[in-house]
């Protein structure tokens, strides 16, 4: 399985690691601390040679499921509690500089890098539960993935257009030409 970023929000594209959810027990993608790490640096929220542990794999697993039950099912208590624990978590702060003259951005590298990657994370969960964006399941039934629906109308049905709606669509036509 290769990595997938087709939920439109960074928390969504960490729930869409467990794979095939349909199914009783799920693909897990993050299968070692190398691939938590080979994700958030894909994803975008970690660079250079940020190493995650055994212990944020345990974190990446609990936040992804929260997240999950939190864009799914009703909220729960101990879900909300987490992602506010993970908020918690120091991030690089922007600061402005000037210097010569001139405006400078500074930021403060984070103690722990993948602590801050998973708070934006958590932030990025916030913000989604409360906007009025749809979280949907991908209507293909081999798929599964969550993706955030910002359409419209609210009608968006596939994760990808070019992976599982192209092949839900060649398979209606297939079958209505194979009639």
């Amino acid at each position: 399985m290769e990595w997938v970023f087709d939920g439109g929000r960074p928390c969504l594209d960490l729930v869409n690691t467990l794979r095939d959810r349909y199914q009783a027990e799920g693909t897990e993608l993050l299968t070692s601390p190398e691939a938590l790490t080979e994700w958030l640096s894909l994803a975008g929220l970690i660079e250079g040679r940020v190493r995650a542990t055994e212990e944020d794999l345990e974190t990446a697993k609990w936040l992804r499921e929260a997240v999950n039950r939190l864009v799914t099912t009703q909220p729960a208590r101990q879900d909300v509690e987490l992602v506010n624990k993970i908020v918690e978590e120091p991030l690089p702060h922007a600061r402005l500089r000037l210097a010569g003259g001139e405006l400078h951005k500074a930021a403060r590298t984070p103690r722990n890098p993948v602590a801050a990657a998973f708070a934006l994370i958590a932030i990025d969960v916030i913000e989604l539960v409360t906007s009025p964006v749809d979280v949907r399941v991908c209507a293909a039934e081999d798929c599964g993935l969550r993706f955030a629906d910002a359409s419209p109308r609210r009608t968006r049905q596939w994760c990808s257009m070019s992976r599982c709606g192209n092949r839900a669509k060649a398979r209606a036509h297939y079958a209505r030409t194979r009639g």
